[in-house]
């Protein structure tokens, strides 16, 4: 596990309603330098406002990177970019979907390694982290805004988040430059290292926290690492919720461990079908974690897309990787760990909350109820999702 840096101050932010007015006022008040990855950039409402604040500040002289995953956000170069770009707004596509390829075999390797970070900096000073996308859920869905988090971090921290991106970001041009090199100019310096103008962090509270990534390189299983170190010093209780639950071995014989040493292990899950999938995939794990004592509950006043958990009352991740082997095995992915009592009480609450008030928990006899035909797609579903993973390869490699 990555070594915690102290001085940092948090502030929790839960669902679009808290996220967006947060990271507009920062967007509105950056000077030097704004720094922003997401998976989806919807033109909707929202997409809308960050995109007109955006040219805003890079009108008045703030450089301004955004970087966007290919496939989530798959509309904006034919939707908002061309605006954002005249304004002076550099965006860049991580492994964009051209033409026809993006029907070709969707299962190969590289078509699955996305970016789902959701990431930004202003100014080297101020971070947000968390599994919030550029969407208005109330122009997509009937019912209540999505279930999720994000942090505001002030504080060293930033500095890690803001080498992440920064590192991210040059690794896309350079690879933008080999694929266009007759025709697209090398990126200048500027566009690829910290602007000189931006403040230092400096100590900002007394919270110790880490930035803790995926990628295909150096850092294929720190977040699982994180998760798991977690998951086998806890001593009282484990709450997780998690929108697309779907763990390995490792994982699984982990929480089963907590719970047969007494640890009280809780796991808040999906409850509305988003993509049936994964959702049934994951239902076909019930029973198995039922029995060796974990309490399973899914939340179902909205859609859940939360990638969060507390242990012991001072352990704490917030970020935007899933427990599934998407997130863990091809995704970019980062999260937040902190270790912090108060942060730990204040998320803990904030999930105790949504489970007394939009959950259903499930027990032994709603497994019994479920029809034959529930249980077969069940299986069906998880056996299809493990086949999709051998396909790749990373099956087999981490069999060995």
């Amino acid at each position: 596990m990555k070594d915690f840096v102290p001085g940092n101050q948090l502030q929790l932010l839960c669902t679009g309603e808290e996220y967006f007015p947060a990271l507009l006022e920062q967007i509105a008040q950056a000077k030097h330098e704004i720094r922003m990855e997401t998976y989806i950039f919807e033109a909707d409402t929202i997409g809308h406002r960050v995109a007109n604040a955006l040219c805003a500040a890079a009108k008045r002289g703030v450089k301004v990177h955004l970087l966007v995953d290919g496939f989530g956000a798959a509309k904006l170069d034919h939707g908002l970019a061309p605006e954002m770009r005249q304004c002076g707004v550099e965006i860049q596509i991580y492994r964009p979907e051209v033409g026809r390829a993006q029907w070709r075999n969707p299962f190969r390797r590289h078509r699955l390694r996305r970016l789902h970070r959701k990431l930004s900096v202003f100014d080297s000073r101020i971070a947000f982290i968390g599994g919030i996308n550029i969407v208005d859920d109330s122009e997509t869905q009937k019912i209540a805004p999505r279930f999720d988090y994000a942090v505001q971090v002030e504080g060293p921290v930033v500095a890690d988040i803001h080498a992440a991106m920064t590192h991210v970001w040059q690794i896309v041009a350079w690879a933008a430059l080999g694929m266009h090199r007759h025709t697209t100019p090398a990126p200048a310096m500027s566009d690829l290292m910290p602007e000189a103008a931006a403040a230092v962090p400096v100590v900002a509270g007394n919270v110790a926290a880490a930035l803790v990534i995926r990628d295909n390189m150096r850092h294929r299983r720190d977040i699982e690492l994180a998760y798991l170190h977690a998951l086998q010093n806890a001593q009282r209780e484990v709450l997780i919720a998690n929108a697309y639950f779907l763990p390995g071995t490792l994982f699984r014989r982990a929480l089963a461990n907590a719970s047969r040493r007494g640890v009280k292990v809780t796991l808040l899950l999906q409850g509305q079908i988003e993509y049936p999938l994964l959702h049934y995939a994951t239902q076909a794990l019930y029973a198995r974690l039922m029995r060796v004592g974990i309490r399973i509950v899914e939340y179902r006043h909205s859609f859940l897309h939360a990638k969060v958990a507390v242990i012991d009352g001072h352990w704490a991740t917030v970020g935007s990787s899933n427990i599934d082997p998407f997130s863990l095995l091809l995704s970019r992915e980062a999260n937040l760990v902190i270790d912090d009592v108060a942060f730990a009480t204040e998320l803990q609450s904030s999930l105790n909350a949504a489970m007394e008030t939009g959950s259903v928990e499930i027990l032994p006899r709603h497994l019994h109820a479920r029809s034959w035909l529930a249980r077969t797609a069940s299986q069906l579903a998880y056996g299809i999702v493990r086949m999709v993973i051998g396909f790749t390869g990373y099956g087999r490699r981490r069999r060995r």
